[in-house]
């Protein structure tokens, strides 16, 4: 269970990342309810990793949340804000992924 709450937060960390980049694109009350989006997807990423971090090692849990936005942010750069798909950050990414599945794999939690 608390790996799913990890694998929550992560996605709430790629929200937040997200919102700041479309508060960025936007102005007036567009731009304060992106923020607002910011705020909550905040709390609530930090809340869940909390949550996790109650029974998974804090190194570990830190690890793969921030592995977990990290992959989430890139794949929305990608899609939502045109950034550009190379061979070589196609496969970092995928280097972040095979790092986040050997915790998992070597993790005792």
């Amino acid at each position: 269970m608390k790996w799913i709450l990890l694998l929550i937060a992560g996605l709430f960390e790629v929200g937040f990342a997200t919102c700041l980049g479309k508060a960025k694109e936007a102005s007036g009350t567009i731009a304060t309810y992106w923020y607002g989006g910011f705020l909550v997807c905040l709390a609530i990423s930090m809340f869940l990793l909390v949550k996790a971090t109650e029974e998974l090692p804090i190194g570990t849990a830190y690890a793969v949340w921030t592995g977990i936005g990290a992959i989430g942010t890139v794949l929305v750069g990608i899609v939502l804000f045109k950034e550009p798909a190379d061979f070589w950050r196609l496969f970092f990414i995928s280097t972040l992924i095979a790092s986040i599945i050997g915790l998992k794999v070597v993790s005792h939690s």
